[in-house]
């Protein structure tokens, strides 16, 4: 069965994802015994099944495709329209992941702008002259999270400050079988929106990544972001990158940041200070390889006894990681879901009372209130009518 399909609206979204028509090809001839072909996708009547095939990969429902009204190119509409580079080469999934929160930022907007809900900006932008350091030492003094034991409830006392700052931060997370993975840490888009893949095994990782894309937002400068120590080390990053890092560190070192700079040089005589940092990244939600290369960077550490240091990191993750596909196997021979329980995103403050209110005000029912907070119809009491007693 062939329909008739509205080719721009397949051009925009190749447009929309920077996909070529030849890489959306073997995403949809997959399992297929003769490959889809150019001509068969780009022809005003298309096969059902072949259009069935490309909504898996846009995920628009089948009416996009057929609807007759040309879309409007806008900058509004997409980071990738607004930029042309980026600092990593991003794979489907993370494109895919930077539309999905790029249209849920614009739909979130839109909800505010009926509720008469206004998320004005209460912290001053900053430009690449400004001393990193100093910006840290002055926004910690105005977001200001309690240190907590945990690192997981630490990232969420900072998504709540932030929160109270207008600044709305969003989780995304990727299953352990998932087949199209983002190869990003975390994204800024204008005007205050922060999202952060959830780094269930490694918060200290993902606390980093939050604190970076709070210097981008200081800077109003927009990145997609892959958070990569090596690129410290090697040089390689843009200024706006190297503030960003720079600042990340400062903020999340606070009083800590004395005791960095002013450590003995680490070698093999004294462990490398391995006890030391480790009670620092403690008390700091710092990681240890992110102090380690702050002390290559202030040259107390050589550059070979670093390398050995990152590859003992490595090699632990790389264990921990195995014994976590070890016991998944081993799940799923007892016949247990070998995936677990998938993590729930940590829900910011400033998007649940947006939502509540947009509620209360008639502007959106029940059920877009349950497809916005990703909540069962069940769950609705625990966000709303209690909320309001």
């Amino acid at each position: 069965m062939k329909v008739e399909q509205n080719i721009e609206k397949l051009k925009y979204l190749l447009t929309l994802l920077k996909m070529s028509v030849e890489e959306l090809l073997p995403l949809i001839s997959e399992g297929l015994t003769k490959p889809i072909t150019k001509e068969q996708i780009l022809s005003p009547n298309i096969e059902l099944g072949h259009l069935k095939r490309i909504d898996k990969v846009f995920n628009k429902g089948i009416h996009y495709y057929l609807d007759p009204k040309s879309p409007e190119v806008s900058k509004d509409a997409s980071i990738f329209f607004r930029k042309t580079k980026f600092d990593v080469n991003l794979s489907l999934g993370a494109r895919k992941i930077v539309n999905h929160f790029e249209e849920f930022k614009i739909s979130l907007s839109a909800i505010a702008e009926l509720s008469d809900i206004k998320f004005d900006r209460t912290l001053p932008v900053f430009t690449l002259n400004s001393n990193p350091k100093n910006v840290a030492t002055e926004i910690r003094k105005l977001v200001n999270p309690e240190f907590k034991i945990k690192d997981k409830d630490f990232l969420t006392e900072l998504i709540e400050k932030l929160a109270e700052k207008n600044i709305l931060v969003f989780e995304f997370v990727e299953t352990w079988n998932k087949k199209e993975r983002a190869n990003i840490d975390g994204f800024f888009l204008k005007p205050n929106v922060i999202v952060l893949k959830r780094q269930q095994i490694s918060f200290k990782r993902e606390i980093f990544t939050i604190a970076h894309e709070l210097g981008h937002y200081l800077l109003n400068e927009e990145e997609i972001d892959q958070i990569d120590y090596q690129d410290f080390v090697n040089q390689k990053l843009s200024r706006i990158e190297t503030w960003c890092n720079d600042f990340a560190f400062h903020f999340l070192s606070g009083e800590f940041q004395k005791i960095i700079e002013t450590i003995d040089n680490s070698t093999a005589n004294n462990d490398y200070n391995i006890d030391l940092i480790q009670s620092i990244s403690e008390k700091t939600h710092l990681s240890r390889i992110a102090i380690f290369t702050k002390l290559l960077l202030l040259n107390k550490i050589s550059p070979a006894n670093y390398n050995k240091v990152k590859v003992s990191f490595e090699d632990d993750f790389r264990i921990k990681n195995e014994e976590l596909k070890k016991k998944r196997e081993l799940d799923k021979q007892n016949g247990i879901n070998p995936g677990g329980s998938t993590p729930i995103p940590i829900k910011s403050p400033l998007l649940v009372s947006t939502i509540q209110t947009a509620f209360y005000e008639g502007v959106i029912n029940e059920y877009e209130l349950c497809k916005k907070l990703n909540i069962k119809p069940d769950k609705i009491g625990s966000f709303i009518y209690e909320s309001s007693n």
